[in-house]
């Protein structure tokens, strides 16, 4: 493996930034925050971070409407202040991914200001503007993923503009050759600074079909379903177009040589596999898999997800596997604390580049936010039915010092009900810890080669247990897992029998007889 292709062995650290650590007691996370926890992450032994976005916002959604792509928002400091946490972490092997947010800016954005100024701006076509349709309705019937019409009025100009999320998103006409080049010199401004790759935002929505037709109708759609899936989203996502602008954006981060770039895809499988691009003209280097996110918890199930997945795979694709994001219900809430664990234990051994959401390594789970502390858009547009993203963004607790050790304010969300408790500081002094634990599948990756490069092949398992051998030249490990509540056999293979364990996901020592939420990896 060329140094070019560190992110196939590396396990990746997702920072929330308003979460992480406030440094100037505004309640609110920064990057001198971030900064000055660098050494308890070089500690856990992560080997890159992908910071949520830290760029110019209203924060209309928290970073992810865009005013300046190339410049730091004041609420987590300034480019100084960037360049100095780069630096930081490049001196202790992390590397430093950003979240690119392309699809679409904030309306706030001088770009968005001069295209709704009048019809005949220069522009006018870098967003999706159109006449209304008949009555004065707009002009399909797409839906926001956030809720509600996905077009908003503008009377001054006597059109719509296009807004997959928030009326304060419109989205970028990635049809338009200006708007392009402008996103890709982004690339170039923040790949000449250092950083390492990109995570790319809603990568699959950023080619709309040229002609905008209605989208089918979801005729299985009832209520208290969300909103936006009262539609197929046929003709306003993935459309072919967008391959070539993965390609040219993966032409630019091949010119900087040790560069990545990580898609946000939420696709089936099948369709998913194209964002790889091809051998003449590749894609990003990972699109998300995000199928362990939505998966029902039981063994034979994700059996087949794993192997589906691996045998999906385009010839040169390296998988990637995620538990959990700022999106999503934290894992340890989904499969409960003991099982917690165990889904720890999957992520960091299965083939492929990890993905490792901030507060997983301690075992948060989701915090039930009082209604006059809810912050979240999603929440606020579409109430009621799950999507709140609120509880998994709380923030991250250090010590059991005042707040956390996050911050010298009040957090600008509340902490989890046992923070006292179950924190950084505790765990790292509990060898039986969910930090310790983490910490110790991690320094395995480091230290087994099959562990981080190796091959994948299932091992016969029956019930509850799920078993795959990880390989590479001699060397050669194996994992089972026990992802239920009772204790189950298991016939190790002739290959293995005088491995030793290397991690027990409970402390365990016998891999004959596991457990209930025992896992195992031997070697």
């Amino acid at each position: 493996m060329t140094d070019n292709q560190w992110w196939k062995s590396a396990v990746i650290y997702q920072v929330y930034p308003r979460s992480f650590q406030d440094s100037n007691g505004d309640g609110i996370g920064d990057l001198k925050g971030i900064e000055r926890r660098l050494d308890d992450l070089h500690a856990l032994g992560i080997d890159a971070i992908w910071i949520s976005p830290i760029f110019p916002s209203p924060m209309a959604d928290f970073g992810y409407d865009v005013a300046d792509y190339c410049d730091v928002d004041p609420r987590f400091g300034t480019l100084d202040d960037f360049d100095a946490l780069l630096a930081a972490a490049h001196e202790r092997g992390i590397r430093v991914l950003l979240d690119l947010v392309p699809n679409h800016s904030s309306s706030a954005h001088p770009w968005f200001e001069e295209s709704r100024a009048s019809r005949d701006n220069p522009k006018r076509d870098w967003y999706i503007w159109r006449d209304p349709g008949p009555g004065g309705a707009p002009p399909n019937n797409w839906i926001s993923d956030f809720g509600g019409p996905a077009w908003e009025w503008d009377a001054a100009t006597g059109q719509y503009y296009y807004h997959a999320f928030l009326k304060e998103q419109p989205d970028l006409n990635w049809r338009n050759p200006a708007v392009r080049a402008a996103m890709m010199a982004v690339l170039r401004f923040w790949f000449a600074r250092g950083i390492d790759g990109f995570r790319i935002d809603v990568l699959w929505h950023m080619v709309k079909h040229a002609d905008l037709p209605d989208n089918p109708v979801n005729t299985a759609w009832r209520p208290g379903e969300p909103d936006y899936t009262r539609v197929h989203q046929l003709h306003s996502a993935d459309q072919p177009e967008v391959h070539d602008i993965a390609a040219e954006m993966r032409a630019i981060a091949d010119e900087y040589g040790a560069r990545v770039l990580i898609g946000e895809i939420y696709l089936p499988v099948p369709r998913l596999m194209g964002y790889y691009g091809t051998v003449e003209r590749p894609g990003v280097h990972l699109p998300f898999n995000f199928q362990l996110i939505g998966a029902e918890w039981n063994a034979r199930g994700l059996a087949a997800i794993i192997d589906a997945y691996e045998g999906a795979l385009p010839a040169g694709g390296w998988p990637n596997w995620v538990l959990g994001n700022h999106d999503r219900p934290r894992i340890a809430t989904r499969v409960g604390a003991a099982q917690a664990r165990v889904a720890m234990m999957l992520l960091l051994t299965l083939r492929g580049t990890p993905t490792l959401y901030y507060g997983d390594e301690i075992g948060m789970e989701d915090v039930a936010i009082p209604p006059d502390l809810i912050r979240d858009p999603r929440e606020l547009n579409d109430p009621g039915i799950g999507l709140g993203r609120d509880p998994v963004r709380t923030p991250m607790a250090w010590d059991a010092s005042p707040n956390a050790g996050f911050s010298a304010a009040a957090p600008w969300l509340p902490l989890h009900p046992d923070w006292r408790v179950r924190n950084v500081a505790a765990q790292r002094g509990d060898p039986a810890s969910m930090w310790r634990l983490t910490q110790k599948l991690l320094a395995l990756r480091h230290a087994r080669p099959a562990l981080a490069l190796g091959d994948y092949r299932p091992v016969a398992a029956h019930g509850d247990l799920l078993a795959w051998e990880r390989r590479l030249g001699h060397d050669r490990l194996l994992v089972v897992l026990n992802l239920g509540d009772r204790p189950q056999g298991f016939a190790i293979p002739e290959w293995a029998e005088k491995f030793t364990v290397l991690a027990a996901a409970r402390g365990g020592t016998d891999p004959a007889l596991l457990s209930a939420n025992e896992g195992y990896v031997l070697g």
